[in-house]
């Protein structure tokens, strides 16, 4: 092989090799991308999540407030219809 084609041959390799390091970091910076994509996402879910959890303590809280308030509620009607029956019955007598 003479020193013209052993050079052509090592351009050659050398060419090849180039295209196939710069396939291969077009690759990683798609791969970076999508990462970082992903990483958005989750962010962007944790945030929801807080969000999410905040105002379910929100509900959670009021929908206790009102079951305290029915059952009191629930207690004073008791009494009171206790009252109005003690009430028919001195009357009946």
């Amino acid at each position: 092989m003479s020193n013209s084609s052993a050079i052509e041959a090592a351009t050659r390799r050398l060419a090849a090799a180039l295209e196939g390091l710069d396939a291969a970091l077009e690759r990683r910076r798609d791969a970076d991308r999508r990462e970082a994509a992903l990483s958005a996402q989750v962010a962007a879910l944790g945030a929801d999540r807080s969000r999410l959890a905040a105002e379910l303590d929100v509900h959670a809280a009021r929908a206790q407030r009102l079951d305290t308030a029915s059952r009191e509620i629930s207690r004073r009607i008791e009494i009171a219809m206790e009252a109005v029956r003690a009430v028919v019955e001195r009357h009946q007598r």
